[in-house]
């Protein structure tokens, strides 16, 4: 694997989570599946360790962020892809598309990215 210069994260002294993103740590899909290591809460952080946020080849280009009021039907039809595409490519998304929330970034590629 090769990690894209700017795709890690130092951790260091004194860095935190906010609230939502500790919140939604296991549903941000791509930090989740290349940080295996990292529990739930994303609590067990530690000083020093470097976060991968990013897998040359691997990642989504097609990206979009969720606004309030946002629903997956309408985002899919506004990006060009399909509801279906965009459960696809966003496995952290539940099949009714009812767990998304403002702020979270969403792979909207035409085409399945991780298949």
């Amino acid at each position: 694997m090769f990690i894209l210069p700017g795709l890690a994260l130092f951790i260091s002294a004194g860095f935190h989570f906010s609230a939502a993103q500790v919140a939604n740590c296991a549903r941000n899909y791509t930090l989740a599946e290349v940080n295996t290591n990292i529990n739930v809460g994303c609590t067990n952080l530690f000083v020093g360790e470097v976060l991968c946020l990013g897998i040359t080849g691997q990642d989504c280009t097609d990206t979009y962020v969720v606004a309030s009021g946002d629903n997956c039907v309408a985002i899919a039809a506004a990006e060009g892809t399909t509801y279906d595409i965009l459960l696809a490519n966003n496995a952290n998304v539940d099949a009714t598309c009812a767990n998304i929330y403002p702020g979270e970034v969403l792979c909207v590629a035409p085409s399945e990215v991780y298949a």
